[in-house]
């Protein structure tokens, strides 16, 4: 019977490290999918803005980016979504449990004075559907955003009004320049 305890105590040990090696893998596989995703949604939407004002970068967050997030899902094998705890659109943006665990810890790590760009989390979870590797990349509004995310005097009636035609269960506003808008998740199934 010790000798049994002792190998599933050294058998446990000896996980760890590949463990971490994994999560790590994953974690700089996921690096490498949200940082160009994050990046030419980005541009879209200052050429969206460019060509028509705030109201044009409505379109790229309604149809681009879903679209971009689908693609690569495919591509990947992975589920990659833009999850809030103020969604916009609830069919798309409702974060899940371990979504809500992280942003708010995001939130929390951006108030003690963490830096924007190093909001991130990854781990691998047991979920009852089967074990996962999550990863998220945090969303902090900039300043252009507040264009069509910020405080009822920040944002246009032309783009409120367009706002209210496409998202009818709009919570997506009230933000000011720095704070945690949401996130860039990546759920894949091990």
């Amino acid at each position: 019977m010790r000798n049994k305890i002792i190998l599933t105590a050294l058998f446990a040990l000896s996980a760890t490290p590949a463990l971490a090696d994994d999560i790590a893998q994953y974690q700089g596989e996921s690096r490498a999918v949200v940082g160009p995703f994050m990046q030419k949604l980005l541009e879209e939407n200052k050429k969206a803005i460019k060509e028509g004002g705030p109201d044009s970068a409505i379109k790229v967050c309604k149809d681009i980016a879903p679209k971009m997030a689908g693609d690569l899902s495919r591509q990947h094998g992975i589920k990659l979504t833009r999850v809030s705890l103020k969604v916009r659109n609830p069919l798309l943006g409702t974060a899940d449990e371990w979504e809500q665990k992280t942003l708010k810890q995001f939130e929390e790590r951006l108030a003690k004075g963490e830096k924007p760009e190093t909001l991130e989390a990854a781990e691998i979870v047991n979920e009852p559907a089967g074990k996962y590797f999550r990863y998220m990349k945090g969303i902090v509004l900039q300043s252009g955003c507040v264009a069509c995310h910020g405080t009822d005097d920040a944002v246009d009636m032309t783009v409120k009004a367009r706002l209210k035609e496409e998202y009818p269960h709009d919570k997506a506003t009230g933000y000011v320049a720095g704070q945690v808008r949401g996130g860039v998740s990546i759920k894949r199934a091990l």
